[in-house]
C-alpha cells in the first residue's frame, strides 16, 4: 500500500491535522473527477489513497481530521445538486409562506451545514469531540454588527454539537470571539491576514476561556483555531502596487516567500506565549517550479508544526498530482532575509507581519479583509439569488 502525499505530511508531526476545505457534500464528486483524469494504470491505487482521506464507510478512520466551510464553498455545494437543493427550498417555501428569500436562504445555509456536520459526527465521537468538527461561518455582510453575529452564532451552534462557530477577525469579531469563548462555544477566526489579527484574535479567546472558567462553563469539548488565508493576503494586488512605488520588484517567489514567514511568526508566537489557540493554514497555492520540478512551498515549508492544514480541491488536485514531495519539518526555519528587507519597506507587508502593525480599529480596512468580505457577501447573494428564483416559479404556478 503507497503512502498518499498527506500521509507523508502527517507524518513529519503527530499533531498535525488535515481538514477538508468545503462542504462534505463535495467530496464524492471531487473523488469521481479525480478517478476519470487519473491514469488507468494508477486509477485503483489512487481510488484507494483518496478513500482514506474521508472513508465513508468508516468515517471514524479517515485522515481528515476536521471541515472548513465559507459561503461561497456552501454556495458551490448547492449549485452541484440543483435538483436535490430546489426540492429542499420549494419545501421551505411551501413551510414558511412569510419568509422573504433572504430568511429561506439563512435556513438553506444551515441546512449545508447540518447534514456536513453529519458526515463528520462519527470522526467527533469517535476522538472524544477533538477532531470532526465542521466550521459554520456567520454571515460576511455582518461582520460589523457585533449583537446579530453573537446571536447568528449561536443559531448555527445549535445545529449540531460539532459544528465550530467561524467568525471574521474585523472590528467586532475580535469582540465576539471572546463572548462566544466564554460561552464554551469553538471558534475558527476567518477573514484573517495579519499577524495584529491573528495576536488580537488569540488575546480574545484566551479572555474568553478564563471568564469561562471564573463562570465554571465546560470547556472540556472546547476549541479554538485561527485561520490565516496566506494566499489571499500575498495576492492582494495592494501589496505590487505598494512595492512598485517604492521601486521595489516583487517576484512570485518573494511574495510566496512572505506569506510562508508571517504563518512561521504567528505559529512561533502562539507556541511561545501558550495560547489555546490551534493556526491553521488556509487559501494554499501551489509552485513554484524549482529546476523544472513542480514543488508546493506553501504546503512544504509549513510542515512539522502542530497546526492544521485545510486543503480545497484545489490545493489537494496539485498535491496528488505532483505526488512525490518528501516533507520535513521547515515550520521552525526562518524565509530569506532579503525577502524581509524588501517586505519591510513596504506599508502593506509591515501591517501584516508586525503584531503591532495595526491597531484593532483598522482591522476593517485591511485590504485583504475588504475583497474577501466582498468575495463571501456574493455567495449570500447569490443563493438568496437562486432562492428568489423558486419563489417566483412557484408564485408563477400559482397565478397560471
Amino acid at each position: 500500500m503507497s503512502e498518499s502525499p498527506i500521509e507523508r505530511l502527517i507524518k513529519t508531526n503527530p499533531d498535525m491535522e488535515i481538514w477538508w476545505d468545503s462542504s462534505p457534500l463535495m467530496f464524492e464528486p471531487w473523488v469521481q473527477k479525480m478517478l476519470q483524469n487519473a491514469d488507468p494504470a494508477e486509477r485503483d491505487e489512487l481510488e484507494q489513497q483518496l478513500r482514506r482521506l474521508y472513508n465513508a464507510q468508516d468515517p471514524a478512520k479517515s485522515l481528515f481530521r476536521g471541515c472548513t466551510t465559507n459561503p461561497p464553498l456552501s454556495w458551490e455545494a448547492v449549485r452541484g445538486d440543483i435538483p436535490t437543493w430546489s426540492a429542499y427550498v420549494d419545501q421551505l417555501i411551501e413551510e414558511n409562506p412569510d419568509l422573504d428569500n433572504q430568511k429561506i436562504a439563512w435556513l438553506t445555509y444551515k441546512e449545508v451545514i447540518r447534514r456536513g456536520a453529519e458526515m463528520m459526527m462519527p470522526i467527533y465521537e469517535a476522538s472524544k469531540h477533538r477532531f470532526g468538527w465542521i466550521s459554520g461561518q456567520l454571515n460576511p455582510r455582518l461582520f460589523t454588527e457585533t449583537e446579530q453575529m453573537i446571536t447568528d452564532a449561536d443559531e448555527l451552534k445549535a445545529i449540531s454539537p460539532n459544528v465550530m462557530i467561524k467568525v471574521p477577525a474585523s472590528t467586532q469579531g475580535i469582540e465576539v470571539l471572546k463572548v462566544l469563548a466564554s460561552k464554551g462555544i469553538s471558534t475558527n477566526t476567518t477573514t484573517c491576514f495579519t499577524l495584529p489579527q491573528i495576536k488580537a484574535s488569540a488575546d480574545a479567546t484566551l479572555e474568553g476561556m478564563e471568564i469561562a472558567k471564573k463562570n465554571g462553563t465546560d470547556l472540556s469539548n472546547w476549541r479554538a483555531v485561527i485561520t490565516m488565508m496566506i494566499g489571499r493576503l500575498t495576492e492582494n494586488p495592494v501589496l505590487v502596487q505598494q512595492a512598485e512605488r517604492r521601486g521595489i520588484h516583487l517576484t512570485w517567489q518573494d511574495k510566496h516567500w512572505w506569506g510562508i514567514g508571517v504563518f512561521h511568526r504567528a505559529y512561533k508566537l502562539l507556541k511561545e506565549e501558550g495560547y489555546p489557540s490551534k493556526m491553521l493554514a488556509c487559501s494554499l497555492r501551489e509552485g513554484p517550479l524549482v529546476a523544472g520540478r513542480p514543488r508546493f512551498w506553501d504546503i512544504e515549508y509549513l510542515a512539522g508544526g502542530d497546526i492544521v492544514y485545510t486543503m480545497p480541491p484545489y490545493a489537494l488536485t496539485p498535491l496528488f498530482e505532483i505526488g512525490d514531495i518528501r516533507f520535513e519539518n521547515k515550520i521552525e526555519e526562518d524565509i530569506p532575509a532579503s525577502v524581509w528587507d524588501k517586505i519591510m519597506k513596504i506599508p502593506y507587508g509591515i501591517q501584516a507581519s508586525d503584531p503591532n502593525g495595526m491597531e484593532i480599529d483598522q482591522f476593517n480596512l485591511h485590504p485583504a479583509t475588504i475583497d474577501t468580505v466582498n468575495a463571501f457577501s456574493k455567495a449570500f447573494t447569490g443563493l438568496e439569488g437562486f432562492v428568489q428564483e423558486r419563489m417566483d416559479l412557484k408564485s408563477k404556478k400559482v397565478h397560471s
